[in-house]
């Protein structure tokens, strides 16, 4: 039964995925995608890794979904692009340039995992500080170069949508301005 749910959960993981990247509809890339993350949860439960299964639907379908649909709306994207505006050479050389860092980096991690880390909890442990601590353990002291580069993109990432909204305030108030001089 549990082989059966794995293949039926990895073909939904699969074809979804593929549909975020080939849908020429914003929205619809979107919804694929919770599909995407809500399957992506089922493979976490059946992991035993409940808190990560929760935290997968609260953060990730939840908030981050929902945050590409406002954003879709906010700046009234197209709803479908031509394929042909997006195939260009340029993408498809970043498109293989990602492949080898995709490669690169899950032959590092198959590495380590095979060699093994202190992050290997017994079930007795798990019992004893709980789920949510021993991944926190893990994170902070094996992964902590990790966690620190997500950090960094996240503040990047931050101080982008500032920029980005402080430059679209000061066309909109240019904007209003030249309209009320207008109306005078």
């Amino acid at each position: 039964m549990q082989e059966i749910l794995f293949f039926v959960t990895a073909t939904l993981c699969i074809v979804s995925a593929l549909g975020v990247i080939f849908n020429k509809n914003v929205v619809h890339s979107a919804l694929l995608l919770l599909i995407n993350f809500c399957s992506l949860s089922v493979f976490y439960l059946m992991l035993n890794a409940q808190f990560l299964a929760i935290v997968q639907i609260l953060v990730y379908a939840g908030a981050i979904v929902v945050l590409f649909l406002f954003v879709v709306m906010l700046l009234g994207a197209d709803l479908g692009e031509d394929v042909s505006t997006w195939l260009t050479g340029w993408n498809a050389f970043l498109a293989a340039l990602a492949i080898i860092m995709l490669t690169l980096v899950g032959t590092s991690v198959f590495e380590s995992m095979t060699q093994g880390q202190s992050g290997n909890f017994t079930p007795d442990d798990v019992a004893k500080y709980g789920q949510a601590q021993m991944i926190g353990i893990t994170l902070f002291t094996d992964y902590i170069l990790a966690v620190q580069l997500a950090a960094i993109l996240l503040l990047v990432g931050i101080v982008g949508v500032i920029w980005l909204a402080r430059s679209d305030s000061r066309d909109l108030i240019l904007a209003g301005k030249a309209l009320s001089n207008k109306t005078k």
